[in-house]
């Protein structure tokens, strides 16, 4: 292994010991209901979603609201996608000018990537 391998490994293993107790100790402030880095910025932003889409920060969601949110969520990626192929043509930052994939593909590219099947 060269020494330039080696001083990439040195390098990725520091990262990961600055970042471990940082990151970690936020996670833990996060988790544990503490006061965490950034909430004066991100609290209200996550209060207002919350009121916009009626949820209960306090509350549990059952099983069949969770499988309703899964599908839903799943249906807008599926169809985003699939238009997204489609109008890849009419798209701007095109600079290869790709033309639009057929519908078949579309759909089974667009499929696959929502049932995450390769």
């Amino acid at each position: 292994m060269s020494g330039a391998n080696w001083i990439q490994y040195l390098a990725f293993f520091a990262l990961i010991a600055i970042s471990t107790p940082l990151l970690g100790n936020y996670m833990y402030k996060v988790y544990r209901g503490g006061k965490a880095p950034g909430d004066r910025i991100f609290l209200p932003v996550e209060r207002a979603i919350y009121r916009v889409c009626g949820i209960d920060p306090e509350g549990e969601q059952r099983w069949n609201i969770y499988a309703i949110s899964l599908l839903m969520f799943s249906l807008a990626a599926l169809l985003l996608t699939y238009l997204n192929l489609r109008l890849q043509a009419h798209l701007p930052f095109n600079p290869d000018h790709m033309k639009a994939v057929s519908p078949g593909l579309s759909f089974n590219t667009s499929m696959s990537f929502t049932t995450n099947t390769d």
